[in-house]
């Protein structure tokens, strides 16, 4: 038997990261309590898998790419615990 998203481990949220499904509606991940942030990329360092970005305070953080692909100067990211997890779609797509 296979277990549900909702159950034994799974998580309950349509997205945990951000806190807009049914878990604990603060905006932090239910497993690690860390929030994603919007960031902005600066530099793309391909060959690593990373982008230099700048986060809300205006710090610059090192940010892994890998699970979206292809980055560019200017995009905006979703961050959560280093990982960029998506990209904020901008005009015109």
């Amino acid at each position: 038997m296979t277990a549900s998203p909702s159950s034994a481990g799974g998580h309950r949220d349509a997205d945990h990261h951000t806190g807009t499904g049914t878990g604990t509606g603060t905006g932090e991940c239910v497993t690690c309590g860390d929030r994603a942030s919007r960031m902005l990329v600066l530099e793309v360092r391909e060959l690593e898998g990373l982008a230099l970005c700048l986060d809300g305070d205006g710090s610059q953080r090192s940010v892994e790419t890998g699970l979206l692909g292809a980055v560019a100067p200017g995009d905006t990211l979703l961050v959560h615990a280093g990982t960029a997890l998506a990209r904020k779609a901008g005009p015109g797509e």
